[in-house]
């Protein structure tokens, strides 16, 4: 009861909160709702399945440039092409787990073929004039819910806090179905697991086809929030890196690590950045946060949420 009553308030502030801040921690709480989803997106593969992955930033801008191609030569709505980016998405990374886990690639070497993914994806988009080529791709301005654009950033946010709610709530149901024990249970001893009947394989497929896809939808927020995406912000290493830091430091594999992670990381980023940028130190606070993930690592080995909890 005090934890359905607790979790009310939070939600029934959150809702009330833009119309009492400034415009600036609007923004910063659209950041936060943002990079939670992203977390919890990167969570159902690696948290809840043990494959860790640093090539997210593939389906980031395979979500981000499609709906902005679709939309600059098509005129196809966003809400529509945010769902065909999601798609090709989760298509690349089906043929990205046949790859890893049909040949039975585990630990470091799947890695590697998420970065191999993602920087192929990066180095493409650059050599396609389509696509904005070295330059980028810029969104025209046109305000209206059908353009997926508006007026000042209130609408955003709640975009943001509706995607970050329905992660909670698709990674909730996930977890309390056969699907999510399947995914633990290739987590925590994928040989026994098999030995048990388990089709590893398959549940490892879809738990990187749901990852793909709702990263992706990320990624199509992110073009018509910022109106510009280039490919070393969507398919870069630094992205991807953005995403994964959230779950590891709020705790991976669980429900509310990607959002106490971004909670706890994205307003020290953003003001640091803010701050140390005014003095001329522009990139110190990536300092700050090695600084704070060696502490993560050393007295917060499973997360902040191991401690809430």
């Amino acid at each position: 009861m005090r934890r359905c009553l607790f979790f009310s308030a939070i939600f029934l502030i959150l809702l009330t909160l833009p119309f009492l801040v400034s415009h600036y921690v609007v923004g910063i709480f659209i950041l936060i709702f943002y990079y939670a989803y992203l977390g919890q997106c990167w969570n159902v593969l690696t948290g809840y399945t043990g494959y860790i992955s640093l090539g997210h930033g593939i389906f980031l801008g395979i979500g981000a440039y499609t709906t902005a191609y679709l939309f600059l030569s098509f005129g196809i709505t966003p809400w529509l092409g945010m769902l065909i980016g999601g798609l090709i998405a989760a298509a690349v990374g089906l043929f990205m787990g046949f790859l890893g886990f049909r040949f039975g690639l585990r630990g470091i070497y799947f890695v590697l073929l998420t970065i191999a993914f993602a920087e192929l994806g990066r180095i493409i988009t650059l050599h396609i004039k389509a696509l904005g080529s070295f330059t980028g791709l810029f969104i025209p301005f046109k305000p209206s819910l059908l353009n997926f654009q508006f007026r000042g950033n209130i609408p955003y946010y709640y975009i943001a806090f509706a995607l970050m709610i329905f992660s909670l709530a698709l990674v909730r149901i996930i977890e309390r179905s056969r699907l999510g024990r399947y995914f633990i249970a290739i987590r925590e001893d994928e040989d026994a697991a098999e030995a048990l009947g388990v089709d590893t394989f398959r549940y490892k497929m879809i738990s990187l086809a749901i990852s793909g896809f709702l990263t992706a939808l990320g990624g199509a927020f992110y073009t018509n929030y910022i109106y510009y995406i280039h490919p070393n912000t969507v398919f870069g290493i630094i992205p991807s890196i953005e995403i994964i830091l959230r779950p590891i430091v709020g705790g991976m594999g669980t429900l509310f690590g990607p959002v106490v992670g971004s909670f706890a990381l994205t307003p020290l980023a953003e003001f640091s950045r803010t701050y140390f940028a005014k003095g001329g130190y522009e990139g110190l606070h990536l300092i700050i946060y090695g600084f704070l993930m060696i502490l993560v690592v050393l007295f917060l080995p499973q997360g902040i949420i191991s401690y809430i909890e």
